[in-house]
């Protein structure tokens, strides 16, 4: 049986999540099917699902904390950690696992010092890897937010990140 969140106030120090939370209790009715709905304007506000929020959902939806914490980490593009503001992605195709693509990864890791899955602790960059980017003729590829790099060797890779040409 599923528990549902007290209707106590559950967000407490943190403004700017008070400050949201008004705006949604304005904006939706406070209804389950509104779910998704609400973790996407609170990921879009805050840049990721704080657990405060997430139990906010809960009590404002009337939906069980398993069940938002469930739908929050079944759906990739929800983060319950702060993401890097630019998003660097590396492709584990197999077009670009044949060209080399694990050593591009290993680069971007030693390079930044984090895994998939991971942020710097500046947040500047979060690491990810995709099955496909769709660019397999410029195979090994990855993407830095919507750009995307082609014929990636480690040596461009660490050109790339450090800025220099």
């Amino acid at each position: 049986m599923e528990q549902v969140v007290s209707k106590e106030r559950l967000v407490e120090n943190m403004p700017e999540v008070d400050n949201l939370f008004a705006e949604i209790r304005r904006e939706f009715k406070g209804n389950a099917d509104e779910l998704i709905p609400m973790l996407q304007r609170v990921q879009r506000a805050l840049g990721f699902l704080p657990e405060q929020a997430l139990l906010e959902i809960a009590r404002l939806t009337g939906v069980s904390a398993a069940r938002v914490f469930g739908t929050a980490t079944f759906y990739t593009r929800f983060h319950l950690q702060p993401v890097g503001k630019n998003t660097i992605r590396v492709c584990r195709g197999t077009a670009c696992h044949v060209r080399g693509g694990a050593r591009i990864l290993r680069e971007v890791e030693k390079l930044l010092g984090i895994k998939p899955g991971e942020s710097t602790p500046d947040l500047e960059f979060g690491l990810e890897t995709v099955a496909c980017i769709g660019a397999c003729a410029l195979a090994p590829t990855m993407m830095i937010n919507n750009d995307t790099h082609g014929l990636m060797t480690t040596r461009k890779v660490r050109e790339i990140l450090t800025h220099k040409d």
